[in-house]
């Protein structure tokens, strides 16, 4: 059976590819990020490459055991943040004439943004692991 920290670690490590990938993604590709950033956001491509820093600043932050914690915190509060652009994508890709990616793609996006907070937090040590069939809960 594999321990707490270790499934800690390993959520640490995909959380860490995930996010300096979307980071590096950010910086070399912002036109893709700026265009499905909601009117309301001012200077929209200035907001994209200090979202891309942001996210590289939580893979270090996450990465170092000093401030593992409080990177965990500013990645779930990243995720809870970008969230409107996430809806602004879907509904600019899915309204006429666009069509773009479809439901395929965002609906799995949109659902799984509350998961990306929990794992945020779970990488981090802010909170313990899922149920299991078994009701066991892993301990904090």
């Amino acid at each position: 059976m594999m321990t707490v920290n270790r499934r800690q670690a390993i959520a640490r490590v995909l959380l860490v590819i995930f996010y300096g990938a979307a980071g590096c993604f950010h910086l070399v590709m912002p036109g893709a990020f700026v265009h499905v950033t909601p009117d309301w956001v001012p200077y929209p491509a200035q907001v994209v490459m200090i979202t891309g820093a942001c996210e590289l600043a939580g893979v270090i932050g996450l990465s170092l055991l000093q401030t593992r914690r409080f990177a965990a915190i500013m990645l779930a509060l990243y995720a809870v943040c970008v969230f409107p652009a996430n809806i602004e994508h879907a509904v600019q890709d899915l309204s006429p004439p666009q069509h773009g990616l479809g439901w395929m793609y965002h609906a799995p996006r949109l659902f799984a943004q509350p998961f990306i907070v929990w794992w945020a937090l779970y990488a981090g040590g802010i909170v313990g692991g899922l149920r299991r069939s078994g009701g066991s809960r892993d301990p904090d």
